[in-house]
């Protein structure tokens, strides 16, 4: 019942998710038109590249996806609603996440094409500048719950969400999920206008619907991993836990989405720099300052 719940969860924040993009996108308001594309998808021929790797070609949407939904399966969305509370959930997460890399690297390699190819790369480089901005704050949260039990993280954080204990953490975590979803401004992948597509360019029909869905599904992960780590999850007055997760979840996705209308592309070789000469400097900072803040306050 519970794998059920938090699939139909991740399905309809996916298509909110789906709607408000176009919204913002075209200014009008279509609830159906997720679906009518989707549909459209399934209708389509699948078209094949010349000479790919049919291996890589077909695998690479799927393990997307499947990396998508697994990161959610150690996200409690109430204290008893998640498919498996790990121990090491945190570090699950972590390690899950890495597989993003996997999959946009054989989308890349699969078509043998060339947008895809440099697409799949561009993502390797944007990978060694943001990875160590997803586990760094990760772990300043679990310091201060002293657990890496996700559900401990969200109850150490019921007098005070780790936002205000630890902003800089919130904001070097966020910034680094916008690049591990790809989304703009670190959309480098596929680049629309830039790359004719980049990893998605040789995708047609289901293989097309299968990527964008898991595209979108690791939007709602990573949003809701945002809310586990820094926004208190499930915690809230008045509404049942699970109604504040959903709210807080797609709090995060939509500003995720809004940040790419406002902000220009950034080049990987920016990214990297600025991750490396920056963004690891104050993710150590923020470790430091929370371990100060431990050892000080009760």
């Amino acid at each position: 019942m519970t794998v059920a719940l938090v699939l139909l969860t991740l399905l309809v924040g996916a298509w909110l998710l789906a709607v408000i993009e176009a919204w913002l996108t075209t200014g009008r308001l279509r609830p159906v038109a997720p679906l009518l594309a989707g549909l459209s998808h399934l209708g389509r021929e699948s078209i094949l590249a010349r000479k790919p790797d049919r291996l890589f070609f077909e695998t690479a949407p799927v393990l997307l996806l499947v990396v998508a939904v697994l990161g959610a399966a150690v996200l409690p969305l109430a204290p008893d609603l998640v498919i498996a509370d790990l121990a090491t959930g945190a570090l699950f997460l972590n390690a899950v996440l890495a597989y993003v890399l996997v999959s946009l690297i054989m989308a890349g390699w699969g078509p043998n094409g060339a947008y895809a190819m440099v697409g799949g790369w561009r993502f390797l480089g944007q990978l060694i500048a943001y990875s160590m901005l997803i586990v760094m704050p990760i772990t300043a949260t679990a310091m201060r719950a002293e657990s890496l039990l996700n559900s401990a993280i969200v109850e150490s954080q019921a007098g005070l969400w780790n936002i205000v204990y630890q902003p800089l953490g919130f904001v070097l975590f966020f910034i680094a999920a916008i690049a591990l979803a790809f989304r703009s401004p670190f959309d480098l992948p596929t680049a629309p206008g830039e790359l004719a597509g980049g990893v998605d360019a040789e995708y047609t029909g289901v293989r097309l619907a299968v990527l964008r869905l898991a595209r979108l599904v690791m939007v709602i992960t990573l949003s809701a991993a945002t809310t586990v780590f820094f926004l208190g999850g499930w915690q809230g007055p008045l509404l049942p836990p699970w109604a504040w997760s959903l709210i807080k979840t797609l709090a995060v996705a939509v500003s995720m989405l809004l940040v790419g209308f406002y902000l220009p592309r950034i080049r990987e070789a920016d990214l990297l720099g600025w991750c490396w000469k920056l963004g690891i400097p104050l993710a150590l900072l923020n470790i430091l300052i929370v371990g100060l803040l431990i050892l000080v306050v009760p």
